[in-house]
């Protein structure tokens, strides 16, 4: 990538600023716009710009992104949004002649009950988690045109599959965001109010991994550099933790002493999520950042971010 001009698609976002934060310590030429100046969603904005700008590399981490509430409430735009930003950047991008590509998918692609842990090559091997369906066939999308861009035209796209995501630059609405960010708000506002119950929804039992941001950012540029393959790449841990577990383990980073009793009633989506990261370890990357250091540095970000 050096000296190359290189495109950040959704740098507002948690994912798009870490990617910007690893970037400038690289030798490239940053490219970033707002929704103000290009919507992506306005596929004549989109080929405009980059008819103009004509980036060499271009990460696309720009989404309609949400938690259980968000992608199950919001369907139409999760599947609108998502399908549309993915094919004007991926067209643009190789109309324009850019050189490579990384699209960045979600675990929640892979089907409810595939086998744990969660190979690349489980994809449309069964029925989706039915919450985030619209989402999820989004980014199945976008995947699949990245693989017909490659297959047709030779271009250098690649496909990554981060697991689920926190840190700095997190959504922290009350019933949009992630479970990360949900739990660091909820426990924050309880430990101020002494509150002495914080309900999680759920049964708790559902196993997750969680990566922090920072470190998915600097897997992408590495795989960026390094990699040019056909095949998805997941990025993750390759460790899980029940929900019971991470809300245990926030409320202590947090300072919240008081109890956490779990909602059977609400959804507990997939029952667990845990990626393969082999094919990601044999190719030179490892997580650094450890889940008690990731959710201190959190929350952390939420207490600046708040105020």
């Amino acid at each position: 990538m050096k000296g190359k001009t290189v495109f950040v698609a959704g740098h507002r976002g948690m994912v798009g600023g870490a990617l910007v934060r690893r970037l400038e310590q690289e030798d490239v030429r940053l490219l970033t716009i707002g929704r103000s100046e290009v919507d992506l969603c306005d596929q004549a904005a989109v080929f405009g710009w980059f008819a103009k700008q004509r980036p060499q590399v271009v990460f696309l981490a720009a989404a309609k992104v949400g938690g259980i509430v968000a992608n199950n409430t919001l369907r139409a735009e999760f599947i609108y949004d998502n399908l549309i930003i993915a094919a004007n950047v991926i067209h643009a991008a190789h109309v324009n002649g850019a050189e490579k590509l990384m699209f960045l998918g979600s675990s929640c692609i892979y089907p409810k009950l595939a086998p744990q842990p969660l190979r690349e090559d489980s994809m449309l091997t069964g029925p989706l988690e039915p919450t985030n369906e619209p989402y999820a066939i989004a980014k199945i999308a976008g995947i699949k045109m990245v693989e017909a861009y490659r297959s047709q035209y030779g271009s250098d796209f690649i496909n990554v599959m981060p697991t689920n995501l926190y840190g700095r630059g997190d959504n922290y609405h009350p019933e949009y965001s992630h479970v990360v960010a949900a739990l660091i708000r909820r426990f924050h506002e309880a430990k101020v109010a002494g509150v002495g119950n914080v309900v999680v929804w759920g049964t708790g039992t559902p196993r997750r991994e969680f990566l922090y941001v920072d470190d998915m950012a600097d897997a992408c540029v590495h795989l960026m550099k390094s990699y040019s393959g056909d095949e998805l790449v997941n990025i993750g841990t390759g460790e899980d933790i029940t929900i019971a577990e991470f809300a245990r383990a926030v409320a202590a980073t947090v300072g919240y002493t008081g109890q956490i009793s779990f909602d059977a009633s609400k959804p507990d989506g997939t029952p667990r999520k845990l990626l393969d990261v082999s094919r990601l370890t044999k190719l030179g990357w490892r997580a650094r950042t450890t889940l008690e250091d990731g959710i201190r540095l959190a929350y952390q970000a939420y207490l600046s971010e708040s105020k």
